[in-house]
């Protein structure tokens, strides 16, 4: 009797927790102002690559850091900075993972960074995040294709979260990474779901 009642009780906050952690807007205006920190453990950045013309080989890279300030009145000049191990790509291969790392050179280049200069909405709750992305010693621009899913309390109404989905794409000889070539193609799509927290 007593185990159902404490089965029946972790149901009912885990319940609570989802509907807790639901997005409240998709408003961007409607946003608390102050400073929020990228939730590692709910961000990810997938890259694919199309390998000799077969299928787009798809990879993950696994530790992302990052942050902005916000300002909800001047939302589109928010200026986001987030930064990526080079050495954390993820091909389900142990062996082939230090392979596709050393195209980087990380011993050398041993962050990527994407800095965002500006913000264009596009439409309701979606937009373009411009931004110089350093790559390999290398800075060039790059424009991302952003949705914005929402903000509002998060698990158990804990706090304040963010969440954004977006992709975009580069070539990857523009920042001089030549590894792989050429049984893996020049342009890079990346994808990324990632979630911040006030």
């Amino acid at each position: 009797m007593m185990r159902r009642l404490w089965i029946a009780l972790a149901l009912n906050l885990i319940a609570l927790g989802a509907a807790a952690a639901d997005p409240t807007t998709r408003d961007p205006a409607k946003a608390p102002a102050g400073t929020y920190e990228l939730d590692p453990r709910h961000a990810g950045l997938i890259v694919r690559v199309v390998h000799m013309g077969f299928s787009h080989y798809t990879m993950r890279f696994t530790k992302l850091s990052g942050s902005f300030v916000y300002d909800p009145a001047n939302w589109q000049r928010t200026k986001a900075t987030i930064t990526v191990d080079p050495k954390s790509i993820d091909t389900a291969e142990n062996t082939f993972n230090k392979t596709v790392a050393g195209y980087f050179e990380p011993d050398k280049y041993p962050v990527i960074q994407f800095v965002s200069t500006e913000m264009k909405q596009t439409a309701e709750g979606e937009g373009q995040l411009v931004g110089e992305l350093t790559l390999h010693g290398v800075t060039k621009p790059v424009t991302l294709d952003v949705t914005f899913n929402g903000v509002g309390p998060g698990v158990l109404g804990a706090g304040t979260r963010m969440g954004f989905s977006g992709k975009g794409r580069i070539d990857r000889s523009d920042f001089k990474v030549s590894g792989g070539r050429p049984f893996a193609g020049n342009a890079v799509d990346l994808e990324f779901d990632v979630e911040f927290v006030k």
